[in-house]
């Protein structure tokens, strides 16, 4: 059973995730349409069921909401993960988008890290801020125990920059996470 639910409550966030590995339905409403239409591509890409219900405070701007969705969609994964074996453990792609190429190569490593490289020239892409886009990612990796590195080669368009980068992410987990047979792919035997 590749599959997870996570609830997480705060003070400025109030979070509900559904998640299964194997592909089903894709739902999100965070609130923030760009970053909807984020996770959305995000679920269709990695070919995932994803039901994403999120209440933040807006009213302050989308940082919490952006942010704790990334921690809870972390713990969604490393819940629906188990102990990590039986998948291909890496995976990488790049994604051109118009004029911005994007890659993503990550390792399902029980070892969380973030390096990320890219440099939006939009403040805005709607109501989502152009800046939170590390910051989920780095909520992400810590939350999942993914090592995770994402880098914009090139690009002018925030829209696409990180539409791209979304859609590379999505296509590495969808690699990451396939089934290999095997055990866990490790010379110590344990992640």
């Amino acid at each position: 059973m590749r599959t997870a639910e996570i609830e997480r409550n705060t003070k400025e966030t109030q979070i509900k995730i559904s998640l299964d590995l194997d592909g089903g339905e894709v739902k999100v409403s965070t609130g923030i349409g760009f970053f909807d239409h984020m996770l959305t591509a995000f679920g269709v890409h990695g070919g995932f069921g994803l039901n994403v219900q999120v209440t933040g405070d807006l009213e302050v701007d989308t940082h919490h909401t952006v942010e704790d969705t990334g921690i809870a969609l972390g713990m969604a994964f490393k819940q629906a993960l188990g102990d990590m074996g039986g998948i291909n453990r890496y995976g990488s792609f790049y994604i051109p988008m118009d004029e911005s190429l994007a890659l993503c190569a990550l390792d399902i490593s029980n070892r969380p890290f973030l390096v990320f490289k890219a440099n939006f020239n939009e403040e805005r892409c709607g109501d989502y801020e152009t800046c939170c886009t590390e910051e989920f990612f780095r909520a992400f990796a810590v939350n999942s125990g993914i090592t995770l590195h994402i880098n914009v080669l090139y690009g002018s368009n925030s829209h696409h920059e990180i539409e791209a980068i979304f859609k590379a992410f999505a296509h590495a987990m969808k690699i990451a996470v396939a089934k290999n047979n095997g055990g866990i792919l490790s010379t110590k035997g344990v992640l």
